[in-house]
């Protein structure tokens, strides 16, 4: 990745995280709104909203662990290392094989899957034809592709659920507090409705902040996967290519 690219992956990143913390911050200060008389505590939001905000906390937390991780894997220095590639072309185009395989072998990443798929079949079938190469090689990289966007499929399921589950916890919450009002006639006042029903829509708040940012970054993440699986691809052919050439 040049110092173009990457100076512009800083700058999306750094725009992802700004969004993301003022997306929490005013769906918490309209949290903080949800009672007459005012300021809600976190701790009282969890107590309000029921069991389901601990639902909805685990979920915030994999969250986060799912937005470090895939800063950390999401690299082209993971994916497909440079020095790898050159390493693995000159000592192929120098005849060294097995040297190739070792090099691939120490140094485990997407890439290396590619050329040690195809080193395992040319081991079986030495006087292969190129196009069945071709294929072996798409076929892992296929697979290769597949793990590389499935990574960032579960921040796209916490971002379709949590705001799923706050809403549960939000119609519960409502049909308890209608619930108490039926029950109770003296009750039916419209500040206590409107109290109860504010306690209700805190999960819906929770949900919302914990979906709003996991679907931004997903989205961040998937553009990031399509430009990986399209090095990829490219490093895979350059390699592909030289152990053809020296079959012809």
């Amino acid at each position: 990745m040049n110092r173009t690219a990457a100076r512009r992956a800083r700058w999306a990143l750094g725009g992802l995280v700004a969004l993301a913390i003022g997306s929490a911050a005013g769906a918490a200060a309209a949290a903080e709104q949800s009672l007459p008389g005012g300021k809600m505590t976190w701790g009282e939001m969890m107590d309000y909203g029921g069991w389901l905000m601990y639902v909805l906390g685990a979920m915030s937390f994999a969250a986060l662990a799912l937005v470090l991780y895939l800063l950390a894997v999401l690299r082209a220095s993971q994916v497909v290392p440079p020095v790898l590639r050159r390493e693995l072309i000159d000592k192929l185009k120098a005849g060294s094989d097995e040297d190739a395989r070792r090099a691939a072998e120490f140094r485990s990443c997407a890439l290396s899957s590619v050329v040690l798929a195809v080193m395992d079949y040319l081991r079986e079938i030495p006087d292969a034809d190129p196009m069945m190469l071709k294929d072996v090689a798409q076929g892992e990289g296929v697979r290769q592709a597949d793990a590389i966007q499935g990574q960032a499929e579960y921040l796209l399921d916490i971002a379709t659920i949590a705001p799923m589950v706050g809403l549960l916890g939000t119609v519960t919450g409502m049909v308890t507090a209608f619930g108490a009002v039926a029950h109770d006639i003296a009750s039916a006042k419209p500040v206590v409705l409107a109290a109860g029903v504010s306690q209700a829509l805190i999960t819906t708040v929770a949900g919302l902040i914990i979906g709003i940012p996991s679907m931004m970054f997903y989205a961040y993440f998937r553009r990031k996967a399509s430009k990986l699986i399209s090095y990829l691809e490219s490093a895979s052919t350059d390699v592909l290519a030289v152990m053809i050439s020296k079959r012809s």
